[in-house]
């Protein structure tokens, strides 16, 4: 279970500035854009044993921003959700999250694959919405944003597993896996009481 945790999706130990290279996103936009960029740009200069493939680079910075996304939805819940349920799931997942941000920023660095330091644009307006909702509205919304995240994330993660071309990003999609299925698995049921 710690192993688990350990792996959990979240990576929010970005939101505290952290990149993975000295290449930090020098403008104030998209910073998932600013890092794919440079990604880019690194494989491209780079002999090709010494980087990952642009995919393999591509997922790191989606699940990076996932995982940020995930941690900052979850504090707007723990703010304003009175469902004891619905805390403690948020919990899980700023504790579980901000651990794997931790392991996802090791492989990056040694990889010198570039991740976001803020969340995308996209990401903003997710968090905002939440943000803007009443307190009545707030369980349902966030339940909601969690099954939906999930859905997407397993499959993201399924798929690294399965094609990646890096052995140390496959292990970490591999490890990672049921551990976002179980927070999928836990969101729905949550979904499911709420009706």
């Amino acid at each position: 279970m710690k192993k688990n945790a350990l792996y959990a999706f979240g990576f929010a130990a970005l939101l505290t500035g952290m990149t993975s290279c000295s290449n930090t996103p020098t403008k104030n936009d998209d910073g998932v854009d600013s890092a794919k960029k440079m990604n880019s740009e690194m494989t491209n200069s780079q002999p090709a044993a010494a980087t990952p493939s642009k995919d393999d680079a591509d997922f790191a910075v989606m699940a990076a921003n996932a995982g940020m996304t995930e941690i900052e939805l979850s504090k707007v819940a723990l703010a304003k959700s009175s469902n004891a349920d619905v805390k403690k799931y948020a919990q899980m997942i700023v504790d579980e999250h901000t651990a794997a941000a931790a392991k996802l920023t090791s492989i990056a660095t040694s990889k010198q694959i570039s991740l976001p330091s803020s969340l995308s644009d996209a990401s903003k307006k997710d968090v905002d919405d939440l943000s803007g909702k009443k307190a009545k509205d707030i369980d349902k919304a966030y339940v909601d944003k969690m099954v939906s995240d999930h859905k997407d994330a397993v499959d993201a993660f399924k798929k690294e597993s399965e094609n990646s071309t890096d052995a140390d990003l496959k292990a970490f999609a591999t490890e990672t896996l049921p551990t976002l299925q179980k927070h999928l698995d836990d969101a729905q049921a949550m979904k499911s009481s709420m009706k």
